[in-house]
């Protein structure tokens, strides 16, 4: 038979202080592996139910299933079928030599770049509002199969022409998007400006490299995309957060000394608002008179529901704006095609220092959105995703003004998801913990802010069909 513990013992089950990066799965691991080998938690001793040790440790009973596999596979844990789970000591050798980050000798770099991150609560939901879910239906898969398959053909006659040695990618590729951008977004490009990338994170990572360190200063929209702040952050640069409301970042708020400021203005992330052209004026004057660059990050102004965006602020200023796109929204998250439109200068510095980490972006890749770009596909492509698009967010706001009316939709003009203000009273936690109960996944905003701000959650749309997001409104507003 077991040890039984004392009633009140799980009860000051404290879980330990966390780790940089470290998932809530692995730090309830940690605190009950630990109490084990620290003697608290004797050989034999029986755990009590999921759910009473969930709620001591405040956890979530999947969260704490997570922990107990883990320690089982370790050999901490044996299961005695209807006798319940045990408490084992393994033998010396059978937890390995490294068991946590803090076993490994990482520089100051991964230290900071483990503590940026977000973790995903992870759980099966009958409705999944999370943002970040693929859009598979509204892949262009088709016109992007054509078009690798063309391109494929090519790829030996081109190799042995020698023309993959560039580190800004493929210069067809870079055309074909100068004229892109110029047309549809109000750019001014050529390509001699642009350097192809994987995506939004890795032009991030390689500006921050080129620009900042310890000393220096970045500045970001609050609340903000979290792979931002990170790869800002990772360099030990001081990163300052600047508050945003309803018409976007205030201009009024930010640092005169910063190297970089990180904006979306299309439609800021998360709130969805857009910067109107006074402020985009203001910032750029900024960052002319502090010798600063906006790195613009264009995040779903393609995918825009109701009316014309407006142009990118590159347009403005060429000299003083960043422009970073990606593809992997407008045609799929597989899809590795991004680039970063830079003045000259930037450039240069970008295409020396390239080799040190990647020396050329996904040729294959890159030859096949010129082609999809040159031959109109993309468009096409375009056209029919934002009258999807547009026709879920209208079946959203309908449902949420029907049945949730208390809930305040914010800068609903264009892109994934919905920015929902919660009523007062309702608390964040508590508002995404109740829709978990049933059985509905909601994104907070709350990790997305170093500063705090209003209750709200996030509510992604455009990977649900109509009638699933009608039926996710229902079971937020049941009682």
């Amino acid at each position: 038979m077991g040890r039984r513990a004392a009633s009140g013992e799980w009860d000051e089950l404290a879980l330990a202080a966390p780790l940089p990066g470290e998932a809530l799965h692995a730090r309830v691991a940690r605190t009950l592996r630990g109490a084990v080998t620290g003697g608290l938690l004797p050989e034999g001793t029986r755990l009590p139910g999921h759910r009473r040790l969930a709620g001591a440790l405040g956890v979530s009973r999947n969260t704490l299933v997570d922990a107990l596999a883990g320690l089982e596979a370790e050999g901490y844990l044996r299961v005695q079928g209807r006798s319940g789970t045990v408490v084992c000591v393994p033998a010396p050798e059978a937890a390995g030599p490294l068991t946590a980050a803090q076993d490994l000798p990482l520089s100051a770099w991964a230290s900071r770049a483990l503590s940026g991150g977000v973790d995903d609560a992870g759980g099966e939901y009958a409705v999944d509002f999370r943002v970040g879910q693929p859009v598979p239906e509204l892949y262009p898969e088709a016109a992007w199969t054509a078009a690798l398959a063309r391109q494929a053909g090519r790829l030996g006659r081109r190799t042995e022409e020698g023309k993959f040695s560039d580190p800004l990618g493929p210069l067809e590729t870079r055309r074909a998007l100068s004229a892109y951008l110029n047309a549809a977004r109000g750019a001014r490009v050529t390509p001699e400006m642009v350097m192809l990338t994987g995506g939004t994170q890795s032009a991030l990572d390689a500006l921050a490299r080129v620009f900042l360190e310890p000393g220096r200063v970045a500045a970001v929209e609050d609340p903000t995309y979290p792979g931002a702040r990170a790869a800002l952050a990772a360099t030990g640069a001081a990163v300052v957060p600047v508050a945003v409301d309803a018409g976007g970042l205030q201009p009024t708020h930010l640092p005169p000394q910063a190297t970089l400021l990180y904006l979306t203005p299309g439609c800021q992330y998360p709130t969805g608002v857009t910067l109107g052209a006074a402020r985009r004026a203001e910032l750029v004057a900024w960052a002319r008179r502090g010798n600063a660059f906006i790195l613009e990050d264009d995040y779903a102004a393609d995918l825009h529901h109701t009316g014309r965006p407006l142009p990118v602020m590159q347009g403005l200023a060429p000299d003083r704006v960043i422009l970073l796109g990606s593809f992997s929204k407008s045609l799929a998250p597989a899809t590795r095609s991004g680039f970063l439109v830079a003045p000259p200068p930037v450039l240069r510095v970008l295409a020396r220092t390239r080799p040190l980490t990647d020396r050329a972006p996904g040729t294959l890749d890159a030859l096949a959105l010129a082609d999809v770009l040159d031959s109109g596909a993309y468009g096409r492509h375009l056209r029919r995703a934002r009258q999807v698009l547009a026709h879920r967010q209208e079946v959203l706001l309908a449902a949420l003004s029907d049945g949730l009316p208390g809930w305040a939709v914010q800068g609903a003009a264009s892109g994934l998801h919905v920015y929902v203000r919660l009523p007062a009273g309702l608390e964040e936690a508590q508002a995404v913990a109740a829709a978990a109960r049933r059985g509905v996944a909601l994104s907070p905003v709350a990790p997305l802010s170093a500063t705090g701000g209003p209750a709200a959650v996030l509510l992604a749309f455009a990977h649900l069909p109509p009638e699933a997001i009608r039926h996710g409104v229902r079971r937020l507003a049941s009682s």
